[in-house]
């Protein structure tokens, strides 16, 4: 495992730029109103479906092109590829997020951008999702129970 890239001003300022524009993003697309997401996930508005496509499009760039047309990122560091592991913990996860994402139209970032737009009662999905976090962290540090000698 490498060292982690120093921190400076130029990878503040592109986080900061970028953490906005993907809030103002979200804000824009309407995705921090729950009313909006939950009408899509009842079939009845497919304005996130398009919102959706377009971000799987911009990562598709980003994740495929960029690497081949840079030989280094802008801010430093290196391109890497991330092999990602499905296991039933990764499974039981994802119903778990979906399933709360289904129930109250609450994705953790849309919740946090749309506290800029004065919708408070994100809070309280935010409460829970900090809430299911600080569980999962406990539960992943409880050891397993002994298996029985056979």
């Amino acid at each position: 495992m490498s060292a982690p890239t120093p921190l400076t001003s130029g990878r503040v300022l592109a986080v900061l730029a970028s953490g906005a524009l993907f809030g103002f993003g979200l804000a824009l697309s309407t995705m921090v109103q729950p009313e909006v997401v939950l009408g899509f996930l009842r079939f009845n508005d497919y304005g996130l479906a398009l919102v959706m496509g377009g971000a799987v499009v911009v990562t598709l760039i980003a994740y495929k092109l960029i690497p081949l047309k840079l030989k280094a990122p802008l801010l430093g560091g290196y391109f890497h590829w991330h092999v990602s592991h499905w296991n039933r913990d990764t499974l039981v996860g994802a119903a778990v997020f979906g399933i709360g994402w289904g129930l109250c139209g609450v994705c953790p970032g849309p919740a946090i951008a749309g506290l800029g737009t004065g919708n408070w009662s994100l809070l309280w999905a935010l409460g829970g999702i900090a809430l299911g976090a600080g569980a999962q962290g406990f539960l992943a540090k409880v050891p397993a129970p002994a298996q029985p000698i056979q």
